[in-house]
This record gives structure tokens, C-alpha cells and sequence, in this order.
């Protein structure tokens, strides 16, 4: 240090929090706050040389260095320094670190300005000067430098002396002017942030010595305690070389280091200790062992500041709880599991059925091995709850997977640990989360999987749900094997046509088409007016809803397959009786009150109020009838329009199927002078159009048979226009072949479909009539609309036996062969010139 230099009088300040830099030494500061990192992108980035500019480091006594940016904790004495370093990186946010080299002494006289970074005048303290010529010229400091020296050189002598530091060390103890020593031996013993704060404050010479040898001798005489246990046999032999790593000796020789203190390395120790006794207890197979075991010394050789450390400890610790061999043992018992599923849900009696199936099997044999379920059936039917009723009867845990949306393979199987951020999967994510490994996994919405830029999560998806593999699933994450084998899988889907064939065939398929009027009813008085008078606050005594009036709000205000909108009008129901119920309460007291003031002016509170039904509180409780519903719901959203849509030629009903459930669909054509252009309209797929083509063309090579024009082609010097009203709702499907052909005979012959009917069926070229799907959905929609005749195909007769036995009662049912039976049905007293129908029976 040159005898000349001295510091600027305003200096740039760094803030530290709980460490001291001292004169004489190095450290390195890492740049967090707000301030620190505006004065090094301000003042020292971009600077040709760093040793021209002087900063001002001063601890602080209190905050955090990250989020305080309180300046009133300033300590009055700093440090000044050079900066010797800067290293970090832009992107993706800054992050600097500063090496530098202690100076001397300063005072903060004042704050010049705060912000963007604090700028203060100082005054110099200490001066710079490399001579001893202030401790020749006192003799006490001459004797305390001598003291000091003798002890520094103990403490040097005691250390490894093969270590290159220590050596370096050594020499330059052996030509450090002796005012500079008490600053670098404070630097290199373990001293607390408060003892360092007092050697900062010591600007006397005398002073500084007798603080700071008082640490130097607590150090030599730890080292010698040390070394007299460890040659007793009360701990392990120790090396000279390890009696160092108290000590921050490479600090003095801008070399960075990982400087941990006793304290944080023992809570390593404890920590390692603690994760060791996991892995072992954690009763994992024997390749998930071995690959615990290795990862867990390459942890205990890594230091704690690398980034690879916490990866490592975050996937041992993953390891250690999953539930390797922890399962729960079954409690089964037949009859009680098919009490508990007819409790929680009435109806899907197919799906209880192969339920109670599974439960048998299970009691039976324990060693069978999960079957994969696929619920298919429109929203609100049930399909979740099912499967939660079906974890509390065998006593196992339940976890959903919300599989919508996913478009990511590593969603399923987990990301590489060698990516940044990386997680295990959502199977293995679920079984942390269970705590056991034969938990019930249900995987919601299957059908919505989609696939993106990184993978097929349906494909990832074969592997866990085919039993004959998932005895040994590899997540990426893991990277060891997992026996999933003794999970109870159960899927949900609306639409299984957008399931990939290869997951569906690893799948059981149960049908779930959707409930009934007398279903809903039931429904509606077991669970849902229960569960909304309990959200509402609500009992039997406020509030009644006849059986009649939940009939009136499933048949005029929902049409679903499901109970969710039935549900929200109930909900509705009783969020305005809840305001009633108030009203009334309120009512009563104001009125108890005005006749105690005035018997006179009880006439007034009683006719106040609205005019609507419900104007004035009513006594309880309040009994919800038809203009109730009305008042409450609005007007009737769903009304039987049959026999107005039909009143004209050219209009038919077919039936459709959709991922909501069944739906009834009117079918419209109109013709009109043109040139033969026939125009489809209603959102219509490929497979529609088709069918129309195909009906148009039967009719119009039929034209003898049905009594038609034959002089001339239907299309001469005529457009037709064939339209599928809601259009907003896509249609497609071959099952509108004979809804077609029956629209179009009407429309040529000029005669009216019968109004209680409705169809399905799909055409060949020549007149056949072919099966369809979905008729259960498709009869229950036309049920609900209250359709009375559904002409089905022949070979559809199997289907009926899932239709309820009322239902049965109620419909008549007409099977075909051949068009001429569709028309004969489809006309009242059947169509002038066709045969009629001898080899099946009209009605079922």
C-alpha cells in the first residue's frame, strides 16, 4: 500500500448485511438489493480499469439485504475498497458478484443523495502508510504488536503447512507491517458479526489490537483442544490440514471459496444424517436402492452452494416418500359396497353392476391385477363420484387427475433431471400425494388429450394403463422402475371417438347414456334439494318443492342428459326463498316493534313492499308451485312444439347422438324454382352430407313406386334446400340416412309426418336400412321431448334391453327393414301404394 494514497471525499456506497469487510482483505459480495445493483451497473460496468474506482462498503445493522432499502441502519464506519472483479451474467435476469480489497477506514459525515444508490461524504481514518513508524514510537503499541505477531505465528504454525494458502500465508505474516495484522488475523479466525463490527469501530491502534487478541487466542486454543480430544480417542484422528477449515484463509487472496461455518456445516450433517436414515428405512427395491445410495454420496462430496445440490437432495427426497411398499389393506364386503353405491347413486345399474363384479373378484383372489374402467357418458351423469364412492367402499386412497387439456408428454412420464425445473409426472406426483401404492387413480377427461410440440401424452398414457407393463412404469424423472400394477385406474370420457384406438383398447368400456325423468326425480329428492338446502341454509321447514313441480323443472326448464343444470335451477330456487326467509324475519321484528311505538301504523308495514308473487313474506314454509317456478325461473324455456314444427309437408324428427347425451333434431326441406342446385345448411359433417345425397337420390329413382311425378326429373328447373336448424350445434354421423329420405317423400308427395314421431337409421343406395349406435341416449331424448313412436332399425332391436322398463311401456317402438317400412310408419295410415309391414310387429 503506497504511503500517499488517500480517498475521495465522495464515495459510492455497497450495503452488506451480516458480514464486515476489514482493511487488508478480500471478499466477495454478491449484488441483490435494488441500490447495490444500480450503483454497480451505474458506476463500475463498463469501466476500461476497476482499480480506479474507490466504493464505500458499510454493513448493515439490521434488514435484508434482498428487500431492504432502508438506509437508517447504515453503520457511521465503512470500509473503503477497490474493486478488483465483477462476475455474473444479463440474462436472464442480472446477477453480479464483486471481488474486492479493503482499503482503510472511513466515517460517514452525511448522505449526499439515496437514490438510484446512495452517494455519501466520508472522512478518511485510518492512514495508509506501510512503515511501523506510530508503533516504534509508543511503547505499549510496540509491545501489544509483538504480542499479537507471536500469537499469529502460533496459530500459522498449527495449520497444514502443505497447503499452498497456508504457506503463502506464513510468508506474508513474515512481511505485513504489524498495524495491519489485528485486520487480517479478525479476517481469517471465526469471530461473530458483532466482534468484527468492534474491530471496525477500534480506529485507535491500541484499541484494535486488544480487540481483535482476544478472537486470535480463542482460535489457537479451540485448535489445541481439538487436537488434545482427537489424540485421546474422544473423536476421530485429525489432520492439520483439517483444523484449517475454520478458517477463511483463501479470502485473503481474492480466491473464491465456500466459506461455511460450523454451525451451518453441522446442520448439513444433521440433514445428510436424517436423509441417510429415509433412503434406508424407506424400504425401496433393490435398483431404486443402489440408485438412492449413489446419489446420496455424490451429495455428501458436493458443496451446498452449487445448484446440482438441491437437485440432488429434492429427487433423494422424492425417493424416500413414495410409497415403495406402504398399501392399504382392503376392506371389503359385498353386500355393505352395494348398499353404499345404490346410497350415493341412484340408478347406472350396468355401472354397479360391473362394480360389485370387480369388488367379488377382488375378495376372492388379492392378487388381481388392476382392470383399467373407462366411464363414457355425457356431463353430469355421475362418472367422478363413482369413482370416489368406489375408493371409500374398498378403503383406499383417491386422487384425481385432470387430464383436459394436456398436451405434453412429460405431463405423464416427467421431465429428465437434467433440465432446469424439472418434476416427475403426475402418476408419480399422485402416488406421492396418496401415500400409499394402491390408491384409486381416476384419469378425468381422457377424451380431451391433445397432442403438442412435445409429445403425445395419450401414447405416454399405453404404458400405465396396460397391466401386462405397468408393473414396472419408468418415469423420465425416477428413472427407475415403479410397479403401478396395484392401482385401481378408472378413466372418464364424453366422446370416446376422439380416445386413440391403441389407449382405448387397454380400456373397459361402461356406458353411461344418461338418466330419465323418474331418474332425475329421484335423484333431485335423495341428494341434489338436500345438498342445496345445506348450502343455503335452508330446512323443511322454510322451504318445500312438490314432486310436481321438480317434473315441471326437468321437463320445461333442462333438456341434458345429466343433472347439472337441474341442479342450478334448484340452486336458484333456493337462493330466492333464502331472500324470502329474510325478508320475512325482518319483516316480523319491524312490525313487533311498531306496534309497541304505534298500534296505528301496523296497517302501513303491512302493505310495503314489491308487487311480485312474493311481495309480501309469506309463512313458513314456503311451498314452491307452478307460478312460483315461474316467477323464480322466467318464462318456460323448453316447450313441446312438435305439432306446430310439423303442421306443414317437409319437416321430419330424427334423433341424434352427441358427447352431451341424446338430442331430438328437426330436419327441414323447401323447393323453389332453380336449376338443380340442392343447398345443405346446419353446420354439417362430411358423413351428413353424404346421407342426404344418398336420400335424394332413392327418391328420385323411386319416383313410380311412391306415387310421385314420373314425367319429369324432381330436380327439372327446381333447387331444393334441405336445413338442419340450431346450426351453431355440429352434426355428423350416419344416422340421418331414413330422417332424410322420409323429408323429402314428404316434400314431393305433399304430405305431413306424423307428429309423435321420431327416427334413426342409416340407408344404402338401394332402400336397406341400416343399425346406428347410441339408441338409448336417442330414446331418452325423444322420451324427454315426449315422443311417443321411434322407428329404430331391425337389427337395433338388441339395444332396447338397456332402456329402462318404464320407458318400454311408454314408447312404442317400430323396426324396419327397408324405406317403404320407414314410410309406412313415418305417414298416418301409412304411404298410398307401398306394402305394408307383415314380418315385424308395430309396437315392441
Amino acid at each position: 500500500m503506497a504511503s500517499s494514497i488517500s480517498i475521495p471525499r465522495r464515495i459510492p456506497l455497497l450495503l452488506i448485511t451480516d458480514n464486515v469487510l476489514l482493511p487488508g482483505s478480500s471478499m466477495r459480495i454478491p449484488v441483490r438489493s435494488l441500490k447495490n445493483m444500480n450503483m454497480v451497473k451505474s458506476r463500475l460496468l463498463g469501466q476500461s480499469t476497476l482499480k480506479s474506482t474507490i466504493i464505500g462498503v458499510v454493513p448493515k445493522t439490521s434488514g435484508s439485504d434482498d428487500v431492504d432499502e432502508d438506509l437508517s441502519s447504515l453503520h457511521p464506519i465503512g470500509t473503503a475498497a477497490v474493486v478488483v472483479q465483477i462476475t455474473g451474467t444479463n440474462w436472464p435476469r442480472p446477477a453480479y458478484t464483486l471481488l474486492v480489497t479493503g482499503l482503510c477506514r472511513f466515517r460517514v459525515e452525511s448522505l449526499l443523495q439515496e437514490t438510484p444508490y446512495p452517494v455519501a461524504s466520508v472522512k478518511q481514518l485510518d492512514k495508509l502508510s506501510d512503515s511501523d513508524n506510530e508503533i516504534q514510537s509508543s511503547e505499549e503499541l510496540g509491545t501489544l504488536a509483538e504480542n499479537f505477531r507471536e500469537h499469529a505465528a502460533e496459530l500459522v504454525d498449527m495449520l497444514d503447512t502443505s497447503l499452498p494458502v497456508v504457506a503463502k500465508l506464513k510468508k506474508m505474516l513474515d512481511s505485513v507491517p504489524s498495524q495491519h495484522l489485528p485486520d487480517i488475523c479478525s479476517t481469517i479466525v471465526k469471530a461473530s458479526f458483532s466482534e468484527k463490527i468492534e474491530v471496525l469501530d477500534a480506529v485507535d491502534l491500541v484499541e484494535r489490537f486488544k480487540k481483535a487478541l482476544p478472537l486470535l487466542i480463542r482460535q489457537i486454543e479451540g485448535l489445541k483442544l481439538l487436537k488434545k480430544a482427537r489424540k485421546e480417542g474422544n473423536v476421530e484422528i485429525v489432520t492439520r490440514k483439517e483444523m484449517s477449515r475454520p478458517l477463511n484463509i483463501r479470502g485473503m487472496f481474492r480466491k473464491q471459496d465456500a466459506d461455511i461455518d460450523d454451525e451451518d456445516r453441522d446442520d448439513d450433517i444433521d440433514d445428510n444424517s436424517d436423509l441417510e436414515a429415509k433412503i434406508k428405512g424407506a424400504n425401496m427395491p433393490e435398483q431404486a436402492l443402489k440408485s438412492a445410495q449413489k446419489e446420496f454420496r455424490r451429495l455428501k462430496k458436493m458443496p451446498a452452494h452449487m445448484p446440482e445440490h438441491a437437485m440432488i437432495r429434492n429427487y433423494l427426497e422424492l425417493m424416500t416418500e413414495l410409497p415403495w411398499s406402504r398399501g392399504t389393506k382392503d376392506t371389503l364386503d359385498i353386500v355393505q359396497a352395494k348398499k353404499d353405491l345404490d346410497a350415493d347413486h341412484y340408478g347406472l345399474d350396468k355401472l354397479k353392476k360391473r362394480v360389485i363384479e370387480y369388488l367379488a373378484v377382488r375378495q376372492l383372489k388379492n392378487s388381481l391385477k388392476g382392470p383399467i374402467l373407462c366411464f363414457v357418458g355425457p356431463p353430469g351423469v355421475g362418472k367422478t363420484s363413482v369413482g370416489r364412492s368406489l375408493a371409500n367402499t374398498l378403503g383406499r386412497e383417491f386422487h384425481r387427475i385432470s387430464l383436459g387439456g394436456v398436451c405434453d408428454q412429460s405431463d405423464i412420464r416427467g421431465h429428465r433431471r437434467t433440465y432446469i425445473g424439472s418434476m416427475p409426472g403426475r402418476i408419480i406426483q399422485g402416488l406421492r400425494i396418496a401415500n400409499t401404492n394402491n390408491p384409486v387413480f381416476l384419469l378425468d377427461e381422457i377424451d380431451k388429450l391433445s397432442k403438442g410440440i412435445h409429445g403425445d401424452p395419450a401414447a405416454a398414457l399405453l404404458e400405465v394403463l396396460d397391466p401386462e407393463q405397468n408393473h414396472s412404469f419408468v418415469d423420465h424423472y425416477l428413472n427407475v422402475p415403479f410397479d403401478l400394477s396395484q392401482i385401481l385406474f378408472i378413466a372418464t370420457a364424453n366422446n370416446m371417438a376422439t380416445i386413440p384406438p391403441a389407449l382405448l383398447d387397454r380400456m373397459e368400456l361402461i356406458q353411461i347414456p344418461g338418466y330419465t325423468l323418474e331418474e332425475k326425480l329421484h335423484i333431485a329428492d335423495r341428494h341434489l334439494i338436500p345438498k342445496q338446502f345445506k348450502e343455503h341454509g335452508l330446512s323443511n321447514e322454510h322451504l318445500q318443492i312438490p314432486s310436481d313441480t321438480i317434473k315441471l323443472i326437468i321437463a320445461s326448464y333442462t333438456r341434458e342428459a345429466g343433472v347439472r343444470t337441474l341442479e342450478r335451477r334448484i340452486a336458484a330456487v333456493c337462493r330466492a326463498v333464502a331472500v324470502k326467509v329474510l325478508k320475512s324475519s325482518s319483516s316480523r321484528n319491524l312490525k313487533a316493534d311498531t306496534v309497541k311505538k304505534d298500534k296505528g301504523q301496523e296497517t302501513n308495514i303491512e302493505t310495503a313492499g314489491d308487487s311480485s308473487a312474493f311481495s309480501y313474506p309469506p309463512e313458513m314454509p314456503i311451498i314452491i308451485d307452478e307460478a312460483a317456478v315461474e316467477d323464480i325461473l322466467g318464462p318456460i324455456i323448453y316447450h313441446q312444439e312438435m305439432s306446430e314444427r310439423l303442421s306443414q309437408p317437409g319437416v321430419a324428427i330424427g334423433l341424434a347422438w352427441t358427447v352431451m347425451g341424446g338430442e331430438i333434431m328437426f330436419v327441414e326441406a323447401t323447393r323453389m324454382a332453380g336449376d338443380g342446385k340442392i343447398t345443405l345448411t346446419g353446420q354439417l359433417g362430411e358423413v351428413m352430407k353424404e346421407s342426404a345425397s344418398l336420400a335424394l337420390n332413392w327418391v328420385r329413382a323411386n319416383v313410380k313406386k311412391l306415387h310421385l311425378d314420373s314425367s319429369k326429373d324432381l330436380l327439372k328447373n327446381t333447387d331444393i334446400h334441405i336445413h338442419f336448424p340450431a346450426g351453431a350445434v355440429e352434426k355428423d354421423g350416419p344416422s340421418a340416412g331414413i330422417t332424410i329420405a322420409t323429408v323429402l317423400t314428404s316434400l314431393f308427395g305433399d304430405r305431413c309426418v306424423r307428429s309423435d314421431t321420431a327416427m334413426t337409421g342409416e340407408i344404402t343406395l338401394r332402400g336397406l336400412v341400416l343399425p346406428v349406435g347410441g339408441i338409448k341416449e336417442k330414446v331418452l331424448a325423444a322420451h324427454r321431448a315426449g315422443i311417443q313412436r321411434v322407428i329404430l332399425p331391425q337389427k337395433n332391436m338388441k339395444d332396447l334391453h338397456e332402456i329402462p322398463d318404464h320407458i318400454k311401456k311408454e314408447m312404442n317402438y317400430i323396426f324396419v327393414k327397408t324405406l317403404e317400412d320407414v314410410l309406412n310408419a313415418a305417414f298416418e295410415d301409412g304411404y298410398p301404394g307401398l306394402n305394408k309391414m307383415t314380418t315385424l310387429p308395430a309396437k315392441l
